[in-house]
């Protein structure tokens, strides 16, 4: 299954000040999700509830694994959710692991998906930083469910713009995967590599490991040996090093020979 398929949740996204959300982070970018999950156990907030959700879902959609936590997790973040930034987030997230499960072939959720997310559009306010992941996960659902890759790039470049507003690094690298991967499609190589280079450059600056494997895989689709292979080889060492996750990049590191023996 192609990177392009995948993103994470937009949630802790900078270290900032807080020692919480430091340690949170540097678990999460690990592949720690879990324990992340764990030290926000004990802050009994909405937006606590939300994140750990968001932590859960991103665990599901890396490993194909803890469907059942994230789903408990969920419902708590939609019960403790009372203002409209709060429901609309929740909402998005519920969409999120809907179309996670969808796409790994758990169940197919595909219309709860789309009602999730819409209902997240109704309560997000347009131009804020929730919009951004909004936008990115509705063109997640336009081009791997709905097979639209047209509706899937104006929704990306949407989110791609409102996450540089927002200075979401670790979103911008997502937006500029999956458009990246939409202009490899439309035979655009050069503008490809362009877009992956400035995804692996971001994940390599935020330190989120999880991602920079992925993110590797995918420039070396544009680029001719021995740089290929060179790109493939570090995935595989990051792939390796967190434990073969995500599970879904195993297929992308196996030489074309092995793949066909």
């Amino acid at each position: 299954m192609a990177y392009s398929a995948m993103a994470g949740s937009g949630w802790g996204t900078t270290e900032g000040d807080d020692p919480l959300q430091r340690a949170v982070w540097r678990l999460r970018s690990r592949a720690c999700w879990a324990d992340a999950a764990e030290l926000l156990q004990p802050v009994a907030t909405a937006a606590a509830a939300l994140q750990r959700a968001a932590l859960l879902v991103e665990r599901c959609l890396y490993t194909e694994q803890g469907w059942a936590d994230a789903e408990d997790a969920l419902r708590t973040a939609e019960a403790m959710a009372h203002s409209d930034d709060e429901r609309g987030a929740a909402a998005c997230e519920r969409g999120h692991l809907a179309y996670a499960a969808t796409l790994h072939g758990v169940r197919d959720r595909a219309d709860e998906a789309r009602s999730a997310l819409g209902r997240a559009a109704a309560l997000i306010v347009p131009g804020g930083r929730g919009r951004a992941l909004l936008d990115f996960r509705r063109g997640l659902l336009a081009e791997n469910l709905t097979r639209s890759p047209q509706a899937a790039r104006a929704a990306y470049r949407r989110a791609h713009a409102g996450a540089a507003a927002h200075s979401d690094a670790l979103l911008q690298s997502f937006t500029w995967r999956h458009l990246a991967g939409l202009a490899l499609r439309d035979g655009e190589t050069a503008e490809a590599r362009h877009g992956f280079a400035e995804s692996l450059r971001l994940n390599e600056e935020l330190g989120y490991l999880v991602g920079t494997a992925p993110a590797l895989a995918s420039l070396a689709e544009t680029e001719a040996e021995p740089e290929a292979s060179r790109l493939r080889e570090e995935a595989g060492r990051l792939f390796r090093l967190l434990g073969g996750v995500p599970t879904w990049l195993a297929h992308q590191l196996t030489p074309p020979d092995a793949a066909t023996a």
